[in-house]
Order: structure tokens, then sequence, then C-alpha cells
């Protein structure tokens, strides 16, 4: 039995036809303005599952790189501070080898003397060091003042550890407490007590007290530097976990990009056919259009 096809139908499928020609290039449209090809979750619902995980690695991802930023500034400013202060332990070193030698006059270890005391005074700047406003050698309490000038050999600071994370489970201590590098107030080879001894040996000519210190003082330099080590140590390692951070969010971006981004030379190639075909429907329609009922009646 044959179907009786009305105008009216013609039209109607004629506009839908119209309209779905329109659709695809509208879609092909935003796809080239945006550089997307998933631009709402129906464009590609199992695509964007993906994408977002993606997106939630790589800002995962970029505040670990946040981190290591921080703790290698942290680490690298530390380094140069225990540096200053190995210096400072080697001058002093110096000074009392020469102090102890037995053929110095009174004037010349009161000269010694006299330097100690100004090496003593930079000791006490570097363990009051700062970095951003915050005191390195305090532990976590980085607000508060580490030493005095005239109290540095019976104080202690804080020894708690200052850690920061750079991945899922992988977590590194940043700071130094000043008990490490300058030895605890209870400690034989504090440095500023030995210092402090030194300088007061060499003032009174006292030979047998200042050997005994040169002995504490040789103990602190060998510490200072294992200290030094062990920044060292951490410094290799932030370099190690930023190169896996970066290698990381390439791959990231690599994947993210071929979930979601666009290929424009192929985007562009069917917008111009989907150009073509619209222009193409709406030449026919305008024919379908235009019979009326005076055309029939003629």
């Amino acid at each position: 039995m044959s179907i009786r096809v009305t105008q009216g139908m013609m039209h109607s499928q004629m506009l839908r036809n119209v309209n779905n020609n329109l659709t695809r290039m509208e879609s092909n449209q935003n796809i080239l303005s945006t550089g997307k090809k998933i631009n709402k979750p129906s464009d590609d619902p199992v695509g964007i599952t993906y994408a977002l995980r993606y997106r939630s690695e790589l800002s995962i991802n970029e505040q670990y790189q946040k981190n290591v930023d921080a703790a290698v500034s942290q680490v690298e400013h530390t380094d140069k501070v225990i540096g200053q202060v190995g210096d400072l332990v080697q001058r002093a070193n110096e000074l009392v080898t020469k102090g102890l030698n037995g053929t110095n006059p009174q004037t010349a270890l009161n000269a010694i003397a006299e330097e100690l005391g100004q090496i003593y005074e930079q000791a006490v700047t570097l363990g009051n060091d700062q970095l951003n406003g915050k005191y390195i050698f305090n532990g976590q309490k980085t607000d508060i003042k580490p030493y005095t000038a005239a109290g540095a050999p019976g104080e202690t600071t804080d020894n708690e550890k200052i850690i920061s994370q750079f991945a899922a489970g992988v977590t590194i201590p940043l700071n130094v407490t000043g008990s490490e590098v300058f030895g605890q107030a209870t400690d034989s080879d504090n440095l500023f007590s030995v210092l402090k001894g030194l300088q007061t040996a060499f003032s009174a000519g006292d030979q047998t007290t200042a050997t005994s210190l040169y002995n504490q003082l040789s103990s602190r330099i060998s510490k200072v530097l294992e200290v030094r080590s062990e920044v060292g140590a951490r410094a290799n390692r932030l370099d190690l976990i930023d190169n896996r951070i970066k290698d990381l969010d390439l791959n990231l971006n690599s994947l993210d990009a071929t979930t979601e981004d666009a290929d424009i030379a192929d985007t562009i190639t069917k917008l111009k056919s989907d150009e073509s075909v619209y222009q193409a429907s709406l030449s026919v329609s305008a024919k379908i259009i235009q019979p009326s009922l005076m055309d029939y009646l003629r």
C-alpha cells in the first residue's frame, strides 16, 4: 500500500535535515574555536572521566612542584649558611693551633682571643639566620629567635623537623636544627661554649684549658661537616624528585592532550564539508518551499 506524501511532511523532513546539518556544523565550529573535542560530558562520557582524572593529577603534581621549589630554596640556603659556619670553625681552629705553639707572647694571645670573640659573635649571627622572615635553625618554632649573644652557650633550639611531601608517601625533613650544627647546651663540644672558653683561656694565657677545648673544637668541626653532608644529600634527592615531577607533568599533559585536544586540521576539513552540505541543503530546501497553491492551480 502506497503512502501519500504531503507538502507538510516534506517541509518537516526538510527542516529536520537542515537543522541536523546546522547542528553538526555548529559542533565542529565549537571544537575549532575551543581547540577541545570534549566541551561537555555528552561529547565523550568515557573520555571526560579520563580528562578529569588527568586534570586532578596535574593539579596535585603542580602543588608537589611548588613544594620542591620551596624545599630547594630552603635547603640551598641552609647549605650556604652551614658552609659559612664551617669557615668560621676552620678559622677558629687555625687561630687556636697558632696560639698553642708555645712561642706567642701574651699580646699575641690577646689578639687571638679578640678574634675568637668576633668569631663567636658571627656564629651567633649565623645561628639566628632567617629565610623569608623565618629562623632556619629553630626547628618548628621559626618565629622565635633561637640565640642571644649573651646566653648562646646555654641555649638549646627546638629540635622538631619541618616535613614536606613531594609525592604520595614521599616526605623529606627540610630543616637542620641549631643543636645539630652548634651543639646542645649540655654538649661538651657546644660551639658557643668552646669559643667563649677559648677566648677566656687565651686572654688568661691558660694553655692547658685551651688545649682541652681545642679537642672539643675538632669534634665540633667533624659534626658540622657531617651535617653539611646530610644537607647535600637532601639537595641531591630533591633534584631527583624535581626531575621525576617534571617528567610526570609532561606525561600527564600528553595524555590529557590526546584525550581532550582536537585535531585542528581534521576539524577544519570536517567543518568545510559540513558547510558545503549545509549550503546544499538550503539550496534544495528553497526549491521545495518555492511551489505554492497558485503554482498548482496554473
